[in-house]
């Protein structure tokens, strides 16, 4: 999939409009305020950034709109984000891809992206851009004046030097301080990223019948870790491999194993040949429903950040096998005893429980004031931006912070 439609119609005569700014040489930067600005609906634009992006900001877009807010939707064509896009039927327009675990080529790709993305911002003048992690976004919004709010939950992965967006958006568990050098644009809000989606969520029972699996096997879901990643440790590689050997060694467990892109798929299908062709293991075919995936196994082990939050969300005995640098979600994770963060392959065998899950006949939808919180905190910076105005943080009510009880405050640049 090369492109979906995007959710704000680029109609021609915006397009002849910016066309006719760009050769009368009128544009100029910062972005020009319309003559219709005072009327028109206030815009988001939304940059998908990678495939957990996807569930994330499907709810977010949802509590915008639900405000009359008008939404501009990109994404990036890395891993299963396109897949992704057309199983939660989220039109987006997709622009560049990824280009591998070279760091050279990570700048350039993002670079190459930003300029891009540079004729929609030009034309559709957003009010306030919205990320999880793009920097390729940030860069055309500091060229064009356009205020940024970025989200993230892995303090190791967001420094961009100059790039700092405007506002971040955190979970309440990180330190002061990991995201941003400012405290003043600075918010948190409470519980995890993935608590924006996962109350939503309604299992569907089918899942095992469409992958083969009977209901004697003991359902074991793995994630590969993230090989092309900037923040790859080959040791989670190493307990990869053992974990693997495990399930293939224990009678009556069967194993789902979901890769990150076609070509991590190619090589596992031949890296583990032998337990696939014997029944044992098998990867599917087509995208399937993660979450719903999750539910139905007896546990999760996994090399990356997301599917590892989304079982602790659900309740799921999970079990990591990342060995970059361990944020402080995965710490709190692992102190409420929601998570098992797996060292070395003497804890493969010792701390991974092949025990069937007690599932409940639900899952938990208890109220998660996440969603409510980053919605209002995007409407806030929406309402009062201005030269030297202070945005209070949008906390719901009789939320519990984790970390520190004042409320952070974020600044409203000039």
């Amino acid at each position: 999939m090369k492109e979906s439609k995007s959710v704000i119609a680029e109609t021609e005569q915006e397009a002849d409009q910016g066309r006719g700014e760009r050769k009368s040489g009128h544009t100029k930067m910062p972005l020009p305020v319309p003559p219709n600005s005072v009327t028109r609906k206030k815009r988001v634009w939304v940059d998908i950034d990678n495939s957990p992006h996807v569930p994330f900001f499907v709810p977010i877009v949802k509590e915008l709109e639900k405000h009359d807010i008008e939404l501009i939707l990109t994404a990036r064509n890395m891993y299963q984000v396109c897949d992704l896009l057309e199983f939660f039927q989220l039109p987006c327009k997709v622009v560049g891809g990824h280009y591998g675990k070279n760091k050279l080529l990570k700048v350039l790709c993002n670079c190459l992206r930003a300029l891009q993305l540079v004729p929609i911002a030009v034309r559709q003048r957003p009010d306030l851009a919205v990320s999880h992690g793009s920097r390729a976004q940030v860069l055309v919004c500091k060229i064009l004046g356009i205020p940024t709010m970025m989200m993230h939950d892995y303090e190791y992965s967001v420094k961009t030097g100059f790039l700092e967006p405007d506002w971040v958006l955190m979970p309440d568990v990180i330190p002061e301080g990991a995201m941003s050098r400012r405290a003043d644009r600075v918010v948190r809000y409470p519980g995890l990223k993935e608590d924006v989606y996962t109350p939503g969520f309604r299992p569907d029972p089918s899942i095992l019948v469409q992958l083969g699996i009977s209901p004697d096997d003991l359902v074991v879901t793995v994630r590969p870790p993230a090989t092309e990643a900037h923040y790859h440790n080959p040791e989670s590689d190493v307990l990869f491999a053992e974990t693997m050997r495990l399930m293939g060694s224990t009678p009556g467990v069967r194993t789902v194993v979901l890769p990150r892109n076609p070509r991590q798929g190619q090589q596992l299908r031949a890296d583990w040949s032998d337990l696939i062709s014997a029944g044992r293991t098998l990867i599917p075919s087509a995208p399937v429903n993660g979450l719903n995936l999750i539910w139905f196994s007896d546990l999760v082990v996994s090399g990356g950040g997301t599917m590892n939050r989304e079982a602790a969300a659900l309740g799921v005995p999970v079990y990591s096998i990342f060995r970059g640098k361990i944020g402080a979600v995965d710490h709190y994770l692992e102190r409420e005893g929601r998570l098992t963060l797996i060292e070395n392959t003497c804890d493969v065998h010792t701390k991974i429980k092949l025990v069937r899950w007690n599932r409940p006949s639900q899952p938990d939808h208890r109220d998660r004031p996440v969603l409510q919180c980053i919605v209002a905190n995007i409407l806030s910076v929406l309402e009062t931006r201005g030269p030297g105005q202070r945005v209070q943080s949008k906390m719901p009510a009789n939320t519990d912070s984790k970390i520190g009880q004042t409320e952070p405050r974020i600044q409203v640049k000039s």
